[in-house]
């Protein structure tokens, strides 16, 4: 065994003395240590040294934990797996004599549920904690929580780019102590704003180190692995004629993969990362870090219940971490790809995941612990209400409670996969219920957008290990065929609140009344589950990348107290009619639909009177007639009449437009009934006689003075002008020509006849000289 003495010294070295005795005064403590300190791989084997039972490391990605534990078990001459070991999601090396032990941080959660006293464990140490995740800030006040019945163990955090005093003080104000780092002169070179795409930004930061004599490894930081994939493409050429190697770093790789890119190489390499790359233990070699300024990050949508991935600017404080990979083992120089004032304008630090995460695994394990509420857990940020009350929903939607929490806690898994995992169990669909959850929970992207042609593609080697795992600790019973009803079922019940209905083209509704689109070949099936589907900040709908099959009568099998029937009238734009429909509905999706002819008469009336006051209702009564009445309504002083509701009795028995355009000959009558007709005859007649025994129309327009129209003649022998009305109101005369037209109008006939009549009458005479005008009419 190699002597520990022999290993090479690292600045925190200096300060382990101080951490040991710190910790024995102070079971809580807060460790400041800069890029390239050694913290990772020192600090954890000083502090087991100190205690007698077991040290449980948290790192934030599972490559980490692994080069971690190696990294570890090196300088104590050893293999993984001995005296360190490695507990990552879906691998465990580590053995009977195991006392250090690197874990992700969702690990240490499984097994405090299991055990909520951490038999054994005398410390555990948060590692990188400035990059908040979820789990870790879990972890660390269940871990707080612990300390009332064991004020014994010793919780450490740690961090390159740590704000310490907030930690501090909720640690009960406990030390918090700083080293110094190890880090190499950086060249930071800020590169101007520019609209290529990122793998071209990338292709020309590489030629522009590559003009400058870059010999080490470079290190290129991207958001995802889409990016990656075309950067490295857009690469290819210069990797050819400078004999470089461009090798992928992210979480989706399998350990081999993974390890080709970060082992020690005698050729160049540039390395193609997500932000896994940003906290791990040094990668030798590299000398150049390329940072786009951007990752990919996952929230949650307290308003439409959907998960969010977006590309977004990093921190300060990432930015800082991506620098100093360059730094670690010489001198080495960064190019981010955009402005210095950019870098300044960013936060500090990234909004913890708390903040912005869904919250349904963490509720779960809350519910398996008995904590009844989030507010009896003292946080270090607290989970916004809005996102515990919709994870709370969630849970009693899958049945999460009591024993059924319990059983869904037992799978590495989110609590809607574990729902399906268990949920296939039950209904001999098993085998294919694993698979089922490792292909969704993998993350692994397939071609087919259903679930069950993507079941029939190729597995990667994540999703390949994650399916023997699940296996391993569900064992389900062999099957003999696929059951795909019953694994569809299955499904359905991990995602009730996801249920569909195919609209037009690749649109589908969500049962929560969202609209979405899916991704590819729009769906065979009109009912399905929308599994992976996220909300866009760039795109108006949802994207649906996966669905799966069901029938609507299992949603009444199923959850028959989220369906529910109604019915009632609706207006069929089409045919201009009101129908009678009956319906089932999930949630907002309605799932069965049926019209009858018959409608319910008063419900009928007011719809169909409703639409008819909406096109207007000059198209059923002539619109002079009506305005005609109503005018005269006003003149006369009376009370106007309810023109919606004697619409609405007019419509009493009818169904449709047309026959309303056939009633509509009785609305005028209908209306005079519901007035003093009498009253209104005596104060707005409809006509006046003239001289000659004429009748003639009396015209009322609202706001204006009546009026009536006649030839010249009919007036001969009438001095006087027609009053109606209980003012006694002159009507307005329209005194006409033989060719209809108006020669003068009028309130004052005797003033016409003497003053105006004499040259009206020369004109008509010399127009119209068959026609008698006598000089004195």
């Amino acid at each position: 065994m190699k002597s520990v003495n022999s290993r090479p010294s690292l600045p925190v070295d200096a300060l382990l003395p101080e951490i040991i005795a710190s910790l024995e005064r102070n079971p809580n403590l807060v460790i400041e240590a800069p890029p390239g300190a050694g913290k990772t791989t020192r600090v954890p084997p000083a502090i087991l040294a100190s205690v007698k039972g077991e040290v449980v490391v948290l790192e934030p990605r599972r490559i980490a934990a692994r080069l971690a534990a190696r990294r570890v078990a090196a300088e104590l001459g050893e293999q993984a797996g001995e005296t360190v070991g490695y507990q990552v999601r879906f691998e465990d090396v580590s053995g009977p004599r195991t006392r250090l032990r690197f874990v992700t941080e969702g690990i240490l959660i499984r097994r405090l549920l299991s055990d909520p006293s951490l038999k054994g464990v005398d410390a555990v140490v948060l590692d990188e904690f400035h990059e908040r995740h979820l789990d870790s800030d879990f972890a660390l006040a269940l871990l707080k929580r612990l300390q009332r019945t064991r004020p014994d163990l010793r919780i450490v955090v740690m961090s390159a780019t740590l704000d310490a005093a907030p930690i501090a003080r909720y640690l009960e104000d406990c030390p918090s102590l700083r080293s110094e780092g190890r880090l190499f002169e950086l060249s930071i070179q800020h590169l101007a704003y520019s609209s290529e795409p990122l793998p071209v930004q990338v292709r020309n930061a590489m030629d522009l180190l590559l003009a400058d004599g870059q010999k080490g490894h470079t290190l290129a930081f991207l958001p995802g692995v889409a990016e990656i994939r075309r950067t490295m493409r857009e690469c290819e050429p210069i990797a050819r004629k400078h004999e470089l190697v461009v090798l992928p770093l992210h979480g989706d790789l399998s350990p081999a993969e993974q390890d080709r890119a970060i082992s020690p190489s005698p050729q160049r390499k540039l390395i193609l990362a997500t932000n896994v790359a940003e906290s791990s233990v040094t990668v030798e070699g590299v000398s150049a870090v390329i940072d786009s300024g951007q990752a990919r990050f996952a929230t949650y949508s307290p308003w439409t219940g959907l998960p969010t991935l977006h590309i977004g600017r990093i921190s300060r404080a990432s930015a800082k971490q991506r620098a100093g990979r360059a730094g670690r083992t010489g001198p080495g120089r960064v190019l981010r790809l955009y402005p210095e004032e950019d870098f300044l304008r960013r936060p500090e630090h990234d909004t913890p995941e708390i903040l912005r995460s869904d919250l349904s695994e963490l509720c779960l394990s809350l519910r398996v612990l008995g904590i009844e509420h989030f507010s009896q857990v003292d946080w270090l940020d607290a989970p916004p209400l809005a996102a515990v009350q919709n994870a709370e929903l969630l849970l009693d939607r899958l049945g999460a409670s009591g024993e059924m929490a319990r059983r869904l806690s037992r799978y590495p898994l989110s609590p809607r996969l574990s729902r399906v995992l268990v949920e296939s169990m039950e209904r001999k669909a098993g085998e294919d219920g694993c698979t089922v959850a490792a292909l969704l929970g993998s993350g692994a992207r397939s071609e087919k957008n259903d679930l069950l042609a993507a079941m029939e593609q190729p597995m990667d080697y994540r999703t390949t290990q994650q399916i023997q795992q699940l296996r391993r600790i569900a064992r389900p019973p062999r099957q003999s065929s696929h059951e795909d009803d019953a694994l569809l079922m299955s499904v359905l019940l991990g995602f009730p609140d996801r249920v569909a209905r195919r609209r037009a083209g690749s649109q589908i509704q969500l049962s929560t009344g969202v609209s979405a689109e899916v991704a590819g070949e729009p769906p065979a099936y009109e009912f399905m589950v929308a599994i992976d589907v996220e909300d866009r900040k760039e795109k108006p709908l949802p994207l649906v990348r996966m669905t799966s099959r069901i029938e609507p009568e299992w949603l009444i099998d199923l959850f028959p107290d989220r369906v529910r029937e109604q019915s009632g009238v609706t207006w069929n734009r089409t045919s201009e009619r009101v129908e009678e429909v009956s319906a089932l509905f999930y949630d907002d999706l309605t799932i069965q639909e049926a019209r009858h002819a018959i409608p319910d008469v008063e419900a009928a009336a007011d719809l169909l009177s409703e639409k008819a006051m909406e096109v207007g209702l000059d198209r059923f009564v002539e619109g002079d007639v009506l305005s005609d009445f109503m005018a005269r309504i006003e003149f006369a002083g009376l009370e106007p009449p309810d023109l919606q509701q004697a619409l609405k009795n007019l419509c009493l028995g009818l169904k449709s437009f047309a026959e309303l355009k056939d009633a509509a000959k009785d609305f005028i009558p209908a209306l005079e009934q519901t007035i003093d007709a009498r009253a209104l005859r005596e104060l707005a007649p409809v006509s006046v006689r003239l001289q000659g025994g004429r009748q003639t129309k009396i015209h009322y327009e609202r706001g204006k003075p009546p009026w009536i129209a006649s030839r010249l003649q009919d007036f001969f022998g009438m001095r006087e002008t027609p009053r109606i009305g209980s003012d006694r109101t002159p009507v307005v005369v329209h005194l006409l020509a033989p060719n209809q037209r108006a020669v003068q109008t009028t309130t004052d006939l005797a003033g016409f006849w003497e003053r105006l009549y004499p040259e009206v009458r020369r004109e008509l005479m010399r127009r119209y000289p068959r026609h008698s005008w006598p000089e004195k009419p």
